[in-house]
């Protein structure tokens, strides 16, 4: 099985990529003009902007892993963009030249209402404000309107492997209420639940990924030596990025890393 990955040089792209290797998958990635290539990887040049360049990219592809998206930015303009018409570049591609292949689209649970009144399940009504999660909403309608066999994993808060990214937190949550809490998932558990797509297990679902247990911001800043300002008050919308994970676990769907907390014990945030 040939599967192109989008975004294979960026926060999960690059610790997906070579445990796919691992698995036996032969990988092909999309890159742009000056990009490097990982060592013994196929790689085609292009970009999901261009889609003069997609054609080859996907000649001959099994399945397709879109990880490529624009996230922490102020440009507004560039989100929509890249996470929408970068999107719907890539299914034209696809469906003119390699139609019969499995989509894989990475999503957010961001998409979720900040009132929703339980965790974020798959089939709530969503209406994000902001311009990522309205973009991976857009994008998403496409995909499944496409007729094309996708699935879409909506990732929360994504960490492990080193990436910096928990440790980084504390620099975008400092003005939130402290006992918010967050779904997670290590990259490994990534892995696992694309290669679960890639294998027809996700096959036209929408599908929640996350770990066993949410973590509280004040939690996870504690455990990389950060402490947030301590807060009584009541917590204004206490589902708001948590996600309801029974439909992954009824697909197969089981995290090897049950929370953060086992994870840094073991060395493996």
């Amino acid at each position: 099985m040939t599967v192109l990955i989008t975004g294979a040089t960026g926060l999960v792209g690059e610790r997906l990529l070579p445990r796919l290797v691992e698995a036996g998958f032969a990988c092909r990635v999309l890159l742009r003009a000056g990009k490097a290539c990982p060592k013994g990887i196929e790689a085609v040049t292009g970009d999901i902007l261009d889609p003069s360049t997609l054609t080859n990219a996907v000649q001959g592809v099994s399945a397709i892993v879109h990880l490529a998206a624009v996230f922490r930015t102020q440009d507004a303009d560039l989100i929509w963009k890249s996470n929408l018409d970068g999107t719907r570049n890539l299914i034209a591609a696809v469906k003119s030249h390699a139609p019969d292949a499995r989509f894989i689209m990475s999503s957010t649970s961001h998409v979720y209402n900040k009132d929703n009144p339980h965790p974020g399940r798959e089939d709530d009504p969503v209406d994000p404000q902001h311009a990522y999660p309205a973009s991976k909403v857009a994008a998403e309608k496409e995909l499944r309107e496409s007729g094309l066999n996708w699935s879409i994993l909506r990732f929360p808060f994504v960490y492990g492997d080193g990436d910096g990214h928990l440790e980084s937190l504390p620099k975008h949550v400092s003005t939130w209420h402290p006992a918010q809490r967050m779904s997670t998932i290590h990259h490994r558990d990534i892995a696992q639940a694309v290669t679960l797509a890639l294998e027809g297990a996700f096959d036209r679902h929408v599908v929640n990924l996350a770990d066993e247990v949410p973590s509280s911001i004040y939690e996870l800043a504690s455990m990389v030596g950060n402490q947030l300002d301590p807060s009584s008050e009541p917590l204004a919308n206490p589902w708001y990025l948590h996600v309801d994970t029974s439909l992954a676990r009824s697909l197969g769907f089981r995290p090897s890393i049950r929370t953060v907390c086992q994870a840094w014990q073991e060395g493996l945030s």
